[in-house]
């Protein structure tokens, strides 16, 4: 009997080009779908006869109701080994079972660099230009040596984003809820007294926590007020931590200069949402983990997952708690 395979919300085409799939030639009958489905009805359409699914980090949740419908569905794969939009116990109760794929930290941490010294050095501004046959030079970047970098979380990522900073000569500051001096101090940081500390004496300020009840609006309105006016707030972990209508306030009414942004509540970015075309921002559509070398690791561990699973021995499972 030939399994059914659908791999999920590939928007760039690669999945089969990225692994070799053949150890499932004649098992699994692998298709691949290119756009994100965000209707309910349709998804389910397009997934009933499925009994193996493929997603991508978190752009397609599955919750109990989904899988409640998906009667087939006996194999979840995820890229990472992370993905809060499953509904891991529900999954357990259905009988499905869920596993992922490593993925490189070194992927969002140079995009938050790419982010950092783009906004410091205007690049949208003057690329912009440039193309667009407009001023030559309109602008002044600023320096990052000798600037204070402020880390929100100091963890795999945070981490090495800490010692980049120190390597172009910044002070770098972190706070997380539990940090202690001596941890930050193992990575090049200090230990901000407060939260509230890190966003006063912050340049640029960087988001590198999980999120969670816990971090969830973590920097709303009075957070965003208390960073200085000519500073810039960077994230690539989850946009659930800054507070939308209070971040789009900050950039409207100048509280912060601008915002380099990889993550939004809604992903794809509906195309007339402000953030496409507030002067600034910096934004990307969430492209912290897309480069070759990761989805190298994700689609050739999905094949593995997959080869695992049909003998009875799956490795990689994602459990509940």
């Amino acid at each position: 009997m030939t399994l059914r395979c659908a791999v999920l919300d590939d928007y760039q085409g690669v999945a089969l080009s990225h692994a070799d799939w053949t150890p499932l030639a004649d098992r699994v009958d692998v298709r691949v779908l290119r756009e994100h489905v965000t209707d309910r009805e349709q998804l389910v359409d397009a997934l009933v006869d499925c009994e193996i699914v493929v997603i991508m980090r978190e752009r397609t949740p599955f919750d109990a109701e989904l899988l409640g419908r998906l009667p087939r569905l006996r194999l979840l794969v995820t890229t990472g080994m992370r993905n809060a939009s499953v509904d891991l116990a529900a999954a357990t109760a259905a009988g499905v079972t869920v596993c992922g794929t490593a993925s490189s930290i070194t992927a969002p941490v140079e995009l938050t660099w790419a982010l950092i010294l783009g906004l410091a050095r205007q690049l949208t501004v003057e690329s912009g230009a440039l193309r667009e046959g407009g001023p030559w030079q309109s602008t002044v970047g600023r320096d990052l040596h000798g600037r204070t970098l402020g880390l929100l979380g100091l963890g795999k990522i945070g981490s090495r984003v800490a010692r980049v900073g120190a390597a172009f000569g910044m002070e770098v500051l972190a706070w997380s809820q539990h940090l202690t001096a001596e941890r930050a101090a193992a990575e090049g940081a200090r230990l901000a007294h407060s939260k509230e500390d890190l966003l006063r004496r912050s340049d640029v300020v960087s988001v590198h926590l999980v999120l969670s009840e816990r971090t969830r609006g973590l920097l709303g309105e009075t957070e965003l007020r208390a960073m200085k006016s000519d500073a810039h707030l960077v994230n690539t972990s989850r946009a659930g931590i800054v507070d939308r209508e209070a971040l789009l306030r900050a950039l409207r009414e100048g509280w912060i200069a601008g915002a380099g942004l990889d993550v939004f509540e809604s992903e794809p970015l509906p195309a007339e949402d402000p953030l496409r075309s507030l002067p600034n921002v910096l934004a990307t559509p969430h492209l912290g983990y897309v480069t070759e070398g990761n989805y190298r690791t994700y689609y050739g561990e999905v094949v593995e997952d997959i080869v695992a699973f049909l003998a009875g021995e799956p490795v990689r499972l994602l459990r509940a708690g």
